[in-house]
């Protein structure tokens, strides 16, 4: 497994002093991409060829927030690639080697100029090393969102929420899913089915469904197509 370790910092907690939901999704996504800069297929590399790999799910599962200061360490490990897909696990765990937060995901490989799936170079195959899945309770990839529910405000995408594949980022996705959960919430598990990309000025209409400790946010376009459906687990 690929690893880094760290300290979680003040920019990184909640008003409560804990690490937040989106702070430890940054720490996953940091990790596959400092494996992948490691392994000398990184952001540049890719750019080169013109492909890139975009998140299409999340499954995110979250024993404890830690805190302030507290150290930890990171890690990663491919477990599947297979055609245009990738399959990742990432965890976190403290000092005493506990797991204090563990993942499932799974990533597309695009061709940028053309915008559709393109095979996995047979170079990726042999640098990528792939072992056991994690011991975890897998969901399902797929996420039923319900008619109805209640409609917010439009949100426009603006350079805030960009990254260097000139998209939202899928951490900015959830970030603006996540304001419309109930207040001083704990999110256990949260799954992302990511539809769709989306591009500066493009208009996401957030959609919200509560059932019990369950909250499903559709972020969909002017015509009701969605490009992200996320559903939260509450404690």
């Amino acid at each position: 497994m690929y690893s880094f370790n760290s300290r979680i910092r003040y920019s990184e907690v909640d008003s409560e002093g804990k690490l937040s939901l989106a702070a430890l999704i940054n720490y996953f996504q940091d990790c596959s991409t400092f494996q992948s800069e490691d392994l000398g297929i990184g952001v540049k590399n890719l750019k080169e060829r013109h492909i890139v790999w975009v998140l299409s799910y999340w499954q995110i599962v979250v024993d404890r927030y830690p805190e302030l200061c507290e150290n930890v360490t990171i890690g990663t490990v491919p477990y599947e690639l297979k055609a245009f897909l990738g399959s990742r696990n990432f965890c976190m765990t403290d000092e005493s080697g506990q797991y204090v937060a563990k993942a499932n995901s799974l990533w597309s490989l695009l061709d940028t100029e053309t915008g559709r799936p393109v095979s996995i170079p047979e170079d990726m195959y042999a640098l990528y090393p792939i072992a056991d899945k994690l011991d975890m309770e897998y969901a399902p990839r797929k996420i039923k969102v319900p008619a109805g529910g209640e409609v917010f405000d439009p949100v426009v995408i603006t350079q805030q929420y960009l990254d260097t594949n000139h998209h939202v980022n899928n951490e900015q996705f959830l970030a603006i899913a996540m304001n419309y959960l109930p207040e001083n919430v704990v999110i256990r598990q949260v799954r992302a089915e990511y539809k769709k990309q989306a591009f500066l000025r493009d208009v996401l209409i957030p959609r919200v469904i509560v059932e019990g400790d369950q909250v499903i946010v559709s972020l969909e376009d002017e015509s009701g197509s969605a490009y992200l459906a996320a559903e939260f687990l509450l404690k």
